[in-house]
């Protein structure tokens, strides 16, 4: 949500459609060569949002995305092959150990843009 946040474009009036457009747009640019998860806290569970985004609901309250996120890098056997995309401080604090590099999300909004 951090991406999604960060453009004020109203999506907080229909989450569920804010989640589709940004995989679609993370799809159309980026899935083609890169193996991409998008992970979103619970909420309304949807199934195949786009091709080649791997698109995961954590179970759990607020927050529950970065704890699943925190696993994922931790449990990859190369972390340092990883993108983090986030702007959350606490997330970023708990990845630092793996040298996984982290991106902004308005960093990342941007380059979602400018095609």
């Amino acid at each position: 949500m951090n991406v999604i946040g960060c453009r004020p474009d109203g999506w907080w009036q229909d989450r569920p459609a804010a989640r589709r457009r940004l995989v679609t747009e993370i799809a159309g640019q980026f899935a083609v060569d890169h193996s991409v998860i998008v992970v979103f806290d619970a909420g309304e569970v949807e199934g195949g949002l786009a091709v080649g985004v791997y698109v995961r609901f954590s179970p759990g309250g607020p927050n529950a995305a970065d704890d699943t996120i925190v696993e994922l890098v931790h449990a990859d056997p190369a972390p340092t092959t990883l993108t983090v995309v986030t702007s959350d401080r606490g997330l970023i604090v708990r990845i630092l150990d793996t040298a996984a590099t982290v991106l902004g999300s308005k960093h990342f909004r941007a380059s979602l843009t400018e095609l």
